[in-house]
């Protein structure tokens, strides 16, 4: 219940946008979808270079086991590319263990490869609030500890101010009922990658409990309540 609230706040946020992706899709032929859905695949199956990803804008979001929130934002539309990491601390060169284990200050966080001109800054905060609950302290579902916590990361007093733009919009429209969010708003230092295994774990482990059990269905709920803002080979 909560998530359909988000997205129809999200609808409501976002109406003339809305209104012309409608329009688009009356007027595209079956064709151009079909061609547009191949190229999406083409381009999940050959990894862009750090050079072709220097042309598109970044964001940073950290909302629970980075193998759950690379997955929900690599099937979002205008995103290019998602990489697993740690931010948040401020101890150099993190590893996975030390992460996990509590030893640093970071949490499992992604940075988000995106084109400003399919998709914007506001609309990857709907996602980020859309695909998780902000009103969990310190832990996201069945992850506890510091390093699952939830926080939107900004870049400049623009990305600033949207994040707690819609933030207290939740709140006005009691989005969570009286539960306060707990979603750190800080400003992004840096970004440190996971382990090369991290990277793309929900869709080379499928058959991996967590991912069965956890990391799916989550990314099954985005999917039912954000349908618009899908690539179509997401589906």
């Amino acid at each position: 219940m909560k998530i359909l609230q988000i997205t129809l706040l999200a609808c409501a946020t976002l109406i003339a946008t809305s209104c012309q992706s409608k329009v688009k899709k009356k007027t595209i032929s079956e064709n151009t979808e079909i061609a547009e859905t191949e190229h999406e695949k083409i381009e999940e199956e050959i990894k862009l270079s750090p050079q072709q990803l220097s042309k598109y804008e970044t964001a940073y979001f950290a909302s629970g086991c980075f193998w759950c929130v690379e997955a929900i934002f690599e099937s979002v539309k205008g995103v290019k590319e998602v990489v697993s990491g740690y931010a948040g601390g401020e101890q150099k060169n993190p590893t996975y263990e030390e992460v996990g284990y509590g030893k640093t200050d970071h949490a499992e966080a992604v940075e988000i490869y995106y084109d400003p001109n399919e998709i914007s800054f506001t609309q990857l905060v709907q996602v980020f609030f859309g695909s998780h609950d902000p009103t969990q302290l310190n832990r996201q579902g069945p992850d506890r500890g510091r390093q699952y916590r939830s926080i939107a990361f900004y870049k400049n007093e623009e990305q600033k101010n949207i994040i707690e733009g819609y933030m207290q919009a939740l709140t006005d429209n009691k989005v969570y009922d009286n539960d306060p969010i707990t979603t750190e708003v800080v400003p992004y230092t840096i970004f440190y990658k996971a382990e090369s295994y991290h990277q793309d774990y929900e869709k080379n482990n499928p058959n991996n409990s967590y991912i069965r059990n956890v990391s799916i269905p989550r990314l099954n709920r985005f999917k039912e309540n954000f349908g618009d803002y899908l690539k179509k080979s997401a589906h």
